[in-house]
């Protein structure tokens, strides 16, 4: 029997008001000068002058890093770093999305380990714990504030690495919807899609367990029942307050199952042509499970019964066909792209970008391990 281990932060923060307790948690934990982590258009709408003036306020300093591409790259981590370095930091807090939490994450690792964030793409490559971080979400989506993995773009390869790291692990969690509500619907609809694939590669995981098919199945039914309805009015609080949760479900499961070829390859799309992950995530979905059906069709009509659909007379095979019809409606609802050839993908670099997926970490708990060109062909299938 395998053993199964299970990471999260060991504090994790959840509602309206969350941020002002976290703060006043942080005025306990010894936090002298922190090196907040965010981007420009936080930086733009307060949150972060907010931030820094809050910490500020007990007796934290804080210095401000906002140059985080929506892709960051060893180039913002390094940069990052140097910032970090200069002022003194003793910690680390991230301020937004998937993208600060991931460029936080790598600098706090290699302030703690030492060398280049390109030493720790894999599995468990560093010594030791990074520096305390923090991470506060603004998305509904990433669930990068409470998992171990870290994804960073090489700008000289394109390529984006994927770190999984326990010591990556935020020591804090921060997720209130009251950050949440300002945010456009196709982020919105993006970060919601991005959560929707968390939680079904990790269900049909092959690391999946108990635990996290519990977290990942409620996670897939909260986003059928409130994404469209965070889209078309993001004012609705009680809809950004479940998705909120979705989105912490959904990484509690793939934190601790792992995902699958839909992030693979959407890796590569990312770090290749600078595309927003959500965006290609919700575009693959469909057609990577399409292509486990063989191997996971059970699973998928699980996915199907928490998405709302009736599945209780149909065989596994047509409730995965079920599922992947019910992925495909819910993106179309939201506004996602229907193929990958309105996000200027080109044909010409498919196998390119399946040799790179191939390698990719996040693929060896897909529940098929496909060919080159099996990889090629779910490309052109999704464009």
């Amino acid at each position: 029997m395998t053993t199964a281990t299970f990471y999260m932060p060991s504090v994790n923060l959840i509602g309206a008001g969350a941020v002002e307790q976290a703060v006043t948690k942080l005025s306990q934990s010894g936090f002298r000068h922190a090196l907040i982590v965010t981007d420009k258009p936080l930086v733009e709408l307060g949150y972060a002058g907010q931030l820094q003036q809050a910490l500020v306020a007990q007796d934290i300093q804080a210095s401000i890093f906002d140059q985080v591409q929506a892709n960051p790259t060893t180039g913002n981590v390094e940069a990052g770093l140097e910032l970090l370095r200069q002022k003194g930091c003793d910690s680390v807090i991230s301020l937004g999305g998937g993208s600060p939490h991931d460029c936080a994450k790598a600098i706090a690792l290699v302030a703690s380990n030492g060398g280049d964030i390109r030493d720790y793409e894999g599995v468990d490559k560093s010594a030791k714990p990074q520096l305390p971080l923090v991470a506060i979400n603004t998305t509904a989506g990433t669930a990068s504030e409470i998992t171990r993995f870290c994804i960073i773009t090489d700008e000289h390869t394109h390529i984006k690495m994927a770190i999984v790291d326990k010591h990556v692990t935020p020591v804090m969690s921060v997720n209130d919807p009251e950050l949440m509500k300002k945010m456009p619907k196709s982020l919105t609809a993006a970060t919601g899609m991005d959560a929707l694939t968390h939680a079904v590669e990790a269900y049909v995981s092959t690391a999946a367990n108990p635990i996290t098919d519990a977290c990942a199945l409620k996670a897939v039914t909260l986003i059928s029942q409130n994404l469209a309805r965070a889209v078309a009015d993001g004012s609705d609080m009680a809809a950004r307050n479940q998705m909120a949760y979705a989105q912490l479900l959904a990484g509690m499961a793939f934190n601790n199952a792992s995902l699958g070829y839909v992030h693979a390859m959407a890796h590569q799309l990312g770090g290749f042509y600078d595309l927003p992950h959500g965006v290609c995530n919700a575009i693959l979905l469909p057609h990577v499970q399409r292509f486990n059906s063989r191997a996971a069709a059970a699973r998928l009509k699980d996915i199907a019964a928490a998405l709302g659909q009736d599945v209780d007379t149909l065989t596994d095979e047509e409730g995965a066909d079920r599922a992947i019809q019910a992925i495909v409606a819910l993106a179309e609802q939201v506004g996602i792209p229907a193929g990958l050839a309105g996000l200027g993908v080109k044909e010409e670099d498919f196998p390119v970008l399946a040799g790179n997926a191939m390698k990719d970490a996040c693929g060896l708990t897909n529940p098929i391990q496909p060919s080159h060109e099996e990889v090629i062909a779910i490309f052109r299938a999704a464009y």
